[in-house]
Formats: structure tokens, sequence, C-alpha cells
């Protein structure tokens, strides 16, 4: 990794006139007595926490930072992530540990991919510094060079029910950073000037990004407040806030206001809704492909589709078949390495503003180290797509740990996020390329095993709408599946057709939102008989999903199939039927419901 060089001068004052100082303090009493006012009012939040970080404030918003006040989302605006227990425009970062992720993933796009001027600038409490993701992210930035980043560190020593590790040891974050590539500055918190100084130098450097550990104090300015324990998360009390108002007032020397320098404006213009399968999927039926190795492919088509499409990796690739995008469209694929929890991060920064259309790849039992930061996506509102294979007993021989059979329950508990799981070829990439144009978080789930393509390369697909596959006037009961389950309804159904059972076949597609409307129809037409079977436990699954839509339909019976408990290694057919979701259980299941 090269050493930190200076780059073209910015026109940032390293040392700006006494006027402006004086200025900048007094804008971060403002802060402060705005901080009280609004917790006071709320009744909750978090006044000190505030009052800690005026000055780095005051210093970033009316000083370093370039944007257009009246158009927060111009794209050639620098970005600012609290990761302090704040939100701000761009991300919600409401559990500590995330923000910093988030902001690598914004400077990422920024250096790489939109190759422009803007800055991302990330503060940060030092309680935060005990998350293993802010050092996932630390690694990340140093790894990919990003020098239009700036994590400040609010090291004020408390935490929420006391003093934290580190307390005001600065040296041991200096040195901490520093390991981690990172070129680092100390500075006085409290000191506007200092700040500047510290500011502008950052933003001359280049191939490393930076870190400003700040020494501040919480409460700062609050008399028998500051730098004490038990005040963290509390408004001031109402019969002492207008005397604390009064005396940070008396210590503003000036009302004036600092206009934000505008930005550099040399983002490109990009199109992420330009999205259209430009010929069907190059399969036929019949044709054997797992939906894993279907998914890779079909992300590199899309890749050539849209030219803002990336893919983000786990150090998965060779599995996830991610290696494909990569192969043909390697500026767009971002290497993440054994760290998911930074890897959704950064998603969700290259995801804001719409500036590309982003898919995380990875083993579906990985992402549930991940559920804080996709959480905090739905919350953001994030348009990312995060793409779970290796799922259910099918895995096989790698075992349990490599087995997703939870991952359906998680996603399905996200508000407005579409959950796909499709069974063959064919119907993987019509998933990809419908998660690339919805609105709102998408997870696509796919399998190990190779299954057969079961649908034409014409057939089309949307959310919410599944596929009855198999069906007759005769039939008796409707086997719900997907995924791999799915071929073994089918191979049911054909078993069970030679002993003149009659059985209705549906491929679900999207497990979220459900296709209650076909559900229904066809369970009635087959004497209000349903068999869910799903690789995934009971909880939360395509059985519960199943009989939520169906609850309201007094004369039809739901009966699940799902895998039990927690399972071992073997060969997947084995798996499927030492687990009670082969095809044999399934004919079993039938028979069982007919004679009952």
């Amino acid at each position: 990794m090269a050493d930190a060089e200076p780059s073209a001068p910015m026109a940032v004052e390293a040392k700006p006139d006494a006027k402006t100082l004086q200025v900048l303090r007094d804008l971060a009493n403002r802060l402060r007595i705005r901080s009280i006012r609004a917790t006071c009012a709320s009744s909750s939040g978090h006044p000190t926490s505030c009052s800690s970080a005026a000055e780095i404030m005051s210093v970033l918003f009316f000083h370093i930072m370039r944007y257009k006040q009246m158009d927060p989302e111009n794209p050639d605006n620098d970005r600012l992530i609290l990761s302090k227990r704040l939100s701000f425009v761009d991300v919600a970062t409401g559990w500590l540990g995330q923000g910093l992720g988030a902001a690598c993933g914004m400077a990422y796009t920024g250096k790489y991919f939109d190759k422009a001027s803007y800055r991302v600038f990330c503060l940060m409490r030092d309680g935060e510094s005990s998350e293993g993701s802010v050092w996932e992210a630390l690694a990340f930035a140093s790894h990919y060079s990003l020098d239009n980043l700036v994590a400040i560190f609010d090291v004020n020593r408390l935490g929420h029910s006391g003093g934290l590790p580190l307390e005001h040891c600065i040296d041991v974050y200096q040195n901490r950073c520093e390991a981690f590539g990172w070129n680092t500055f100390v500075v006085d918190g409290r000191d506007v000037e200092a700040l500047c100084q510290v500011f502008w130098q950052a933003t001359q450097m280049k191939n490393k990004p930076t870190a400003i550990v700040a020494k501040t104090f919480k409460g700062r300015g609050i008399p028998s407040v500051e730098d004490a324990e038990n005040w963290h998360g509390k408004p001031m009390p109402k019969e002492r806030a207008d005397a604390i108002i009064k005396l940070i007032e008396s210590q503003i020397q000036t009302n004036r206001n600092l206009e934000p320098k505008p930005p550099i404006e040399d983002s490109p213009q990009i199109n992420i809704t330009d999205i259209e399968m430009t010929s069907p999927p190059a399969y036929n039926i019949g044709d054997k492909m797992a939906t894993r190795k279907a998914c890779g492919l079909a992300l590199a088509k899309l890749g050539h589709a849209n030219d803002r499409v990336i893919v983000l990796d786990g150090d998965t690739r060779n599995s996830t078949f991610s290696e494909i995008f990569r192969k043909e469209h390697p500026e767009r694929f971002i290497e993440c390495f054994i760290a998911e929890q930074n890897m959704v991060s950064v998603a969700l920064g290259c995801a804001t503003r719409g500036r590309t259309i982003a898919f995380v790849s990875t083993f579906a039992a990985f992402l549930t180290r991940a559920f804080h930061q996709i959480r905090i996506g739905a919350m953001t509102q994030s348009n990312i797509n995060l793409i779970g294979s290796h799922c259910g007993v099918s895995v096989g021989e790698d075992g349990p740990s490599q087995m997703a059979l939870e991952d359906l329950a998680m996603f399905r508990a996200i508000p407005n996020c579409t959950v796909f799981y499709p069974s063959d070829a064919i119907s993987t990439e019509h998933a990809v390329f419908l998660a690339a144009k919805a609105k709102g978080m998408c997870y696509i789930r796919t399998s190990r095993p190779e299954t057969a393509v079961i649908y034409a390369p014409q057939e089309s697909f949307a959310i919410g709408q599944a596929k009855v596959i198999r069906h007759s006037a005769n039939d008796k009961i409707t086997v719900i599946g997907a995924g791999v389950t799915l071929h073994e309804a089918l191979a049911a159904a054909d078993d069970l057709s030679e002993q003149d059972i009659s059985v209705r076949v549906i491929d679900l597609f999207t497990v979220k939102p459900l296709d209650a409307a076909t559900i229904i129809s066809n369970a009635k037409a087959t004497g209000g008989r349903i068999i869910t079977v799903e690789d995934h436990y009971p909880e939360g699954g395509i059985g519960e999903a199943v009989s939520a839509a169906v609850s309201m339909e007094p004369d039809i019976l739901v009966h699940q199939l799902a895998v039990p408990g927690v399972p071992q290694s073997g060969k997947p057919s084995e798996l499927l039927d030492m687990f009670g979701i082969s095809a044999r259980h399934i004919i079993v299941a039938v028979k069982c419901m007919l004679m009952n």
C-alpha cells in the first residue's frame, strides 16, 4: 500500500481568519442549544453526546463540506454519516458500528464508479469502536485506498453506563487506526482552529483514508454534566434547561451564519431504471443447472444491460458463481472478503442516491450474521439485492453450519422486502432482472444441487405471481413447493399418477409477496387440501406463509412438511429423505391427507 501523499489542493482554508473561527465557535454553541431544546421537547435524545461533537459538526458543516443546502440529495454533494446513534439523509445508523461501512460504500462509489470529487465524512463515537464491524470497515477502506473518506472518532470516554475500555487513551486509538493503514491525526475536539487544520490536512491526502481522533468531553459546556457519568441518553431536566441555555447563549459573540461551499459538479449523469432482458434465457426444458450458477450467469447478463450494476461478494465467488460477473465486469465487482456485516453496509452505501444497482452474493447462512445491517437497510428504504446460496439440507456433505434453514423467516420479517425462491435456471434469471427493477430490498434464495429446467425460455414471470405447473380436473390435493422441493413435488406427482392419484403442483416463485389468490383458488378446486414442502425450518417459512394466506378460509386445510430439527452431514438425497421433505414423504402425506 502506498504512503499517503498530498493531492491537488482544494479551496478550503487551513487556518480561517479570526472572525470565521469565532463564528464556528458560536455555531457549535447554537448546536448545543438546539440539541438541548429538541431533546427536552421530545423527552428523549442525546444532548450530552451532541454536545461533545458540536465543534466537530460546526467545522464540518459550515467550513469543510461542499454541498447545496436546498438540494441535499445532489450527487455532487459531500456525504456525512452520523454513526453515533443519529440518523441522516442517506442511511439510518441507529445501531452503532454500521455507519463507517456505509461510508465506505459511498466513498468506493465516488472514487471508482462516479470518479467524482465529492468526499465522505463519517462521525463515530468511541463506544462503537468495540463493534467488530468498525474494524471490518477500517480494513476495507485501507485495502481499497479510499482517500476520499474521513472517519472522525469522537472520543468522549463515556458510554451508556459508564467509562469505556480505553477512556481517553488517545494514543491507542491512533496506533490502532495507523495499524489498519489509515492516515491518522489526533486533535483536541474542542479547538475549532485545530479542527480546521486537521480537516484541511485530510483533504490534501491521497492513497489512504484519513482518521481524525478527537478528544472530547461528553456534555461539553453543560455545568455539572460535562464529563459526568449517568447522563447518556437523558434530556436536561426542564427546570435546569433554561439556565443552561442562557449560560451557553452568553458565550455567543456573533449572530452570523456561514454559507457552505458549493460542490464540484463532476458526478456523471446515470440511469438505473433502463433495465430490459434483451434476449430470453438460453436454456431448454430438461437441461440441468444449479440455480446458484444460473444466478451468476444472470448477474453477468444483467451487467451488460446496465453499467451501474455492481456485485459484492464475501470470498465465496467460486461457490456462488459471482465470479462469472467478475470475469465479464471486473471493474464493477467488489471483493469484501470474509466480513459479511461490512459487505452489506458497503452495499447500502453504494446504493444511496440511486448511484448503483447493488447485488450482495454469499452463502445464505452467512447473511444471518448481517441481520442488523439488513434491518437498517430496510429502515433506510434501500434498494439493495441480496443473494443467498447453499440453502437447506440439500447443501449435503458440507453440514449444518453451511445450511441456511432460517433465511426465509429472516427476510420475510423485513418490511417491503421481496423474497424470491426460483426453482430452475429460467426462473432464476427472471428473478435477478426483476430484483434489479424492484423498489425496496430483495432476497433471492438459490440452491446448490443441479435441478432440471422446467420452464420454456419464453415463460414470463412477475413478482407475486405463482405458477401452476401441473394440474388436471381430477386433482385431489394442491402441493406447494419452491426450489429443490418443487422438484420433489413433481417427482411425487409422477409416482402418484401411476397409482391413479392426481395432485396439483404450484411453484411459488416469490414467497413474499405471496400469490394468495392463486393458492386459494387452486386449493378450493382440490378439495381444500394443501401440502407445503420446504427445505427450511417450519418456523417462518413457506408453510407458515401459506397458512397465513388461507387463514380466513375455513374449508382449507394446510399440512406442512419442513426440516424438523438441526440436520447433519450427508448426501443431499439422503438428507431430503431423512428430514421428511423428499418425494417419498410427500406421497405419504398425500395419502394420509386423503384418508383423513
